[in-house]
């Protein structure tokens, strides 16, 4: 199965245009729509009803020109990053299917996607989570016909975070959770990206007091965001695949710390692109469809040995802070201020640093 990428600009936050205008324009079609990789403009926490507006408005679009039923498109996977702090511009990724394949000798992009099974409120930043996730990981896997994990490259998640309903569920069945609302968010992403690494061989099954502590575990591809409109992981799982058609390839790498523009090129020359020893935006030639990053300020409060203080500000979250650098320091990279920067990296990639993913169009 050859995977068609393209990325569309939010005009709005109920805007699905540019989704529909690429199917009117052939580009794919409403029911070759397997899943969708975004940014919305909202605040980025747990009110950030944004989403949900995002949500609707691309599966109103894939019902209306397509001829799925409602169940089937409420199944397809849509992961909406809010908060577009600094220049970056809302937007979504969406990826389609069709039939193409290409020749053994060539690997190209496919995608899987899965659900996991029921996260209960108990579950969040504890081995249960982990479990679940890494079982949703391999299914993913075997959707997108990937055997080797070294040929995964990006796995996006959104997961569930606790909200005031569902501490009180968990205590009405006797259960205790693991943190509070505000902090569930993190905790959230950070156990899912703990079940991805597990499950891609990155790191051993961490134990229950490592959950959320050592910072040492990670996994390098992973992309977790959470919110309150699901009760499973959606996991949308992207690799290359010998056989597969079409023209685009992904790869992936790390960013060191928050400056580490060299770590974005690396992915990607890993997805294919050669590039001068120095690149600039300009070398890509439009080649790149879009990098996908994670960030998070280091809990050290330095950057290249020089105090940082977005950890003490008071008036602006750190997570808008390092969201709002790291976007300006990709969009540099690329030239498009349409990159998909989200935070709450706990277990992603470096303390201070976070995974960074590349698709590029190979043009053939």
């Amino acid at each position: 199965m050859a995977v068609e990428a393209a990325k569309v600009e939010l005009k709005n936050v109920q805007d699905a245009s540019g989704l529909e205008e690429r199917i009117r324009a052939g580009q794919m079609t409403a029911d070759q729509v397997v899943a969708v990789i975004g940014k919305t403009e909202g605040n980025g926490g747990v009110n950030d009803f944004t989403r949900i507006l995002a949500d609707q408005a691309f599966r109103r679009v894939l019902q209306k020109l397509g001829t799925r039923s409602a169940e089937a498109i409420a199944r397809v996977p849509m992961v909406w990053s809010g908060g577009c702090d600094g220049v970056i511009t809302p937007h979504a990724t969406v990826f389609a299917v069709d039939d193409r394949h290409g020749p053994a000798s060539r690997s190209r992009l496919t995608i899987g996607t899965a659900l996991s099974a029921e996260l209960l409120p108990e579950d969040i930043g504890r081995p249960a989570m982990v479990e679940k996730v890494a079982e949703g990981v391999r299914q993913a896997m075997r959707n997108a016909g990937i055997d080797d994990p070294r040929d995964v490259h990006y796995v996006q998640t959104k997961t569930p975070l606790l909200t005031i309903e569902s501490i009180h569920d968990a205590e009405a069945r006797g259960q205790t959770v693991a943190c509070e609302v505000h902090e569930s968010m993190g905790v959230s992403n950070g156990t899912t990206a703990l079940g991805i690494g597990v499950a891609l061989g990155e790191i051993p099954m961490p134990r229950a007091e490592q959950i959320c502590r050592d910072l040492d575990l990670y996994s390098s591809v992973a992309s977790c965001s959470s919110g309150v409109e699901l009760t499973q992981a959606q996991i949308v799982l992207l690799g290359n695949k010998a056989g597969a058609g079409g023209r685009y390839r992904i790869g992936h790498s790390v960013m060191k710390d928050a400056l580490d523009i060299d770590g974005i090129y690396a992915a990607i020359r890993d997805a294919g692109l050669e590039l001068p020893q120095r690149p600039r935006a300009g070398d890509l030639k439009g080649r790149v469809v879009n990098c996908f990053l994670k960030c998070e300020a280091d809990k050290r409060a330095r950057l290249r040995g020089r105090r940082q203080i977005m950890l003490d500000d008071s008036d602006v979250h750190h997570h808008r802070h390092a969201k709002a650098a790291v976007g300006g320091v990709a969009a540099a990279a690329i030239g498009d201020p349409a990159v998909f920067v989200s935070v709450d990296a706990m277990h992603q990639g470096p303390h201070g640093g976070g995974p960074v993913i590349a698709i590029v169009d190979l043009g053939e």
